[in-house]
């Protein structure tokens, strides 16, 4: 039985301005209907090929603040957010998720401020206690953001843009252990990623951003994966012909 929380998206077009730059991304032009059939999907693929815009507008579609944060989440720092949430469509499953929130690592920090603003009157310890004992602000970067995602337990929708753009790879391990565990037991999640660590998640589904479309692909096929296998199995000559490159 099919119980995500998402079960399908798609882009209704009309919705969308005539001159709009997201009519000249590929990507999203080739998109479709996107079926989810796993309970973590990840979208890979280069730098400006559509993929944050694409789960930034799931987000803003399910309800989440565009900036971050919880569904009870509202602030806004800057108003930037492209117009595909509102043309986005969602098949939702018949479930509801108890939990959830959207991250992207750029605008954490007013995350971690609204979770001190919203903690309504509760005690400091008992409130830091989520936390490891520690402020959000007390902690590295990297440090806030595991202990945020950490205090989530419940099966929830959990829709997160680059998350280890905070991370060690120690600490990206961590997050990998964690996602694992709560897709498990019946969490869903939607990333875009560009780590390697990440994506070797067992039973993910990937799909691929590039110049032509939106493909499926397996873990070996992601670049994240084979320029870093490429790079640590042939260092010494990638950099000489970097370095040479660089001389002329």
């Amino acid at each position: 039985m099919d119980d995500r929380f998402i079960r399908s998206i798609r882009i209704d077009w009309a919705e969308v301005e005539a001159d709009s730059y997201l009519r000249e991304i590929p990507a999203l032009r080739a998109l479709g209907q996107l079926d989810f059939g796993r309970n973590i999907t990840f979208f890979v693929g280069e730098n400006g090929t559509g993929k944050s815009t694409l789960t930034e507008a799931v987000a803003v579609a399910c309800g989440f603040n565009p900036e971050g944060g919880t569904a009870d989440y509202r602030f806004s720092t800057f108003d930037d957010v492209s117009e595909l949430g509102r043309a986005l469509r969602v098949v939702r499953g018949f479930r509801r998720p108890k939990a959830g929130f959207f991250f992207r690592a750029e605008s954490f920090f007013n995350v971690a401020s609204k979770a001190e603003d919203y903690r309504d009157g509760t005690a400091k310890a008992v409130y830091y206690a989520r936390y490891g004992g520690r402020s959000l602000h007390e902690q590295s970067h990297g440090e806030s953001f595991l202990a945020y995602f950490q205090s989530f337990s419940e099966a929830g929708l959990y829709i997160m843009d680059e998350p280890e753009a905070a991370l060690s790879p120690q600490r990206q391990l961590a997050l990998f252990l964690q996602i694992a565990r709560m897709a498990k037991r019946g969490s869903q999640f939607v990333i875009a990623t560009h780590s390697p660590i990440l994506l070797a998640i067992p039973g993910a589904e990937l799909y691929s951003f590039d110049g032509e479309g939106l493909f499926p692909c397996s873990y070996e096929e992601t670049e994240s994966y084979r320029i870093t296998e490429l790079f640590i199995n042939e260092r010494e000559r990638i950099i000489k012909e970097l370095l040479k490159e660089d001389e002329k």
